[in-house]
């Protein structure tokens, strides 16, 4: 639903009004702001959504002739299965004179696996060009050959809605195209600084990936690629069933907690090499920037990105970084860049809400707990805290998007999450000694096997219980409404039971 610019011009004279004249009240200025915020954001939404909708593919869609292009593949190749994804960026619709000198949006072309392709190839496209469909039914989400659906084991004749267009919108792509005639026309012909260290930086991750297939094998080579790069494409729909079962989905992307495991290596690494405070940091800022653009940039990425800088910046600074303002101003700038993540992006929402979750419940969840122990070796109630946390903002949005909930989550995670911290380490050390020295690679390949399998025994474990999910179905988007609203009512009354203990004592 679109909001009219007379509509919009009436709330902003409003809110002008609500600051100008009852400037004096605080609390009707701070709303008067507010409302301003607000109608600005909307207008960002609805600018940036027209932009996508005037696409100069858009019209080609879904018609019977057969279209001619050159385009270059702008991401890495996204292998799955007997196919592959390619993100092209036309640059030349051959066989239609009008308006073929500049070419807007993206199209994501399904082709085989061989030829490989590679970042950067130029190549020329024959085929039609489609909308990107709507699935209606599970089945169909699986032939998505470019779609990471978290799947989960549900009833085979159950109706499964997906707006694959919209997701791709997100994105930029406005058009697929299927089994299409390639044709190579050129290979590392980067115009772009910025070109050729993508590359290079893909390429590191490809030497990674083959020292880990080369020493780990699977259920545990894919769980390591997944902890390391959130790829998740070697791990078989069996196992995501079962990560998706026991709630242990996250630990298959990357997460904040990975990314600051890894700003603080780089950071401490360069520190330990000699180099003074302030080369560490942009150095450390440098490399961490390069390593999310290695795994895709996913939202959960970004944003924990975005507020390692931050932490980094305050520790260079010498001032604390508070976390709220961190994740504020972390969506405030995802959201600007693009605004359709807020509404087309699950893994942004949960990503979000997750680390919301984990900064305002913590630490009353903490007080409920605070009989449980918790050493440092293993800290039982951070870990239950944390967990709970997260999934208590999260839980609704699950339940609205994949109608399920994992009953079993907080106990798999309790015994999961403590070691995934060590655990990462390792698989670095593991990776970087088997690019450098193959012998060495063997030696740390062996406690980065027994970790894996450590944690694929525990998933496996939980996701052959009974019951241990609770499956939902058409969940009406009211839920969410009522959902966040509750949970919102019971944080005021805790925090406000909190402050009245605090001025009793």
């Amino acid at each position: 639903m679109r909001i009219s610019q007379l509509a919009m011009l009436g709330f902003l004279i409003f809110g002008v009004l609500l600051i100008s004249v009852l400037w004096r009240y605080k609390r009707i200025t701070v709303t008067g702001f507010c409302l301003l915020f607000f109608l600005a954001g909307i207008w960002r939404y609805q600018t940036f959504e027209a932009q996508s909708i005037n696409s100069e593919l858009s019209w080609l869609n879904n018609k019977e002739e057969i279209i001619s292009l050159v385009g270059i593949v702008i991401a890495e190749p996204d292998i799955r299965g007997k196919s592959v994804g390619l993100i092209i960026q036309p640059e030349d619709i051959e066989n239609y004179e009008e308006g073929s000198d500049s070419v807007n949006g993206k199209i994501l072309v399904t082709a085989s696996l061989y030829p490989e392709y590679q970042y950067g190839d130029k190549l020329r496209i024959t085929g039609k060009l489609e909308s990107p469909p709507i699935f209606g039914h599970s089945a169909e989400l699986s032939r998505s050959q470019s779609f990471n659906y978290p799947s989960v084991a549900k009833d085979e004749e159950e109706r499964t809605f997906f707006d694959y267009r919209n997701y791709l919108k997100k994105d930029g792509i406005y058009s697929v195209m299927s089994w299409p005639k390639i044709e190579p026309l050129e290979r590392g012909n980067y115009q772009y600084p910025i070109s050729i260290i993508y590359a290079n930086v893909l390429n590191f991750k490809k030497k990674f990936q083959e020292v880990a297939s080369a020493f780990i094998s699977p259920p545990q080579e894919g769980l390591l690629e997944a902890l390391v790069f959130g790829d998740e494409n070697n791990i078989s729909k069996e196992w995501k069933d079962k990560l998706n079962l026991t709630g242990t989905r996250h630990i298959a992307a990357v997460s904040g907690m990975n990314i600051t495991i890894i700003a603080s290596l780089i950071l401490v690494f360069l520190l330990s090499l000699g180099l003074w405070r302030q080369q560490a940091f942009y150095l450390a800022a440098l490399l961490l920037a390069l390593y999310i653009l290695m795994i895709g940039a996913p939202a959960s990425a970004v944003r924990a990105g975005i507020m390692a800088g931050i932490v980094l910046a305050a520790q260079y600074f010498g001032r604390l970084s508070s976390a709220s303002r961190a994740v504020i101003f972390a969506a405030f700038l995802m959201l600007l860049i693009n605004p359709l993540l807020l509404r087309l992006d699950i893994g942004f929402q949960l990503s979000f809400l997750a680390i919301l979750g984990i900064i305002y419940w913590q630490p009353t969840i903490t007080s409920f707990l605070k009989y449980l122990p918790n050493p440092k070796i293993f800290p039982l109630r951070a870990t239950l805290a944390a967990t709970l946390s997260a999934q208590i903002f999260t839980i609704p949005i699950l339940i609205y998007n994949f109608g399920f909930i994992s009953l079993l989550s907080p106990v798999a995670n309790i015994l999961i999450v403590p070691f995934l911290a060590p655990v990462t380490i390792l698989i670095f050390l593991f990776g970087f000694t088997g690019m450098v020295f193959q012998p060495l690679g063997i030696i740390f390949s062996v406690p980065v096997w027994f970790s894996l399998t450590y944690i694929v025994k525990v998933i496996d474990f939980f996701s052959k219980i009974p019951y241990a999910a609770l499956h939902l179905a058409n969940v009406h988007w009211g839920f969410l409404l009522i959902s966040y609203f509750i949970l919102g009512f019971i944080f005021w009354r805790l925090q406000k039971s909190q402050k009245l203990k605090f001025l009793k004592y």
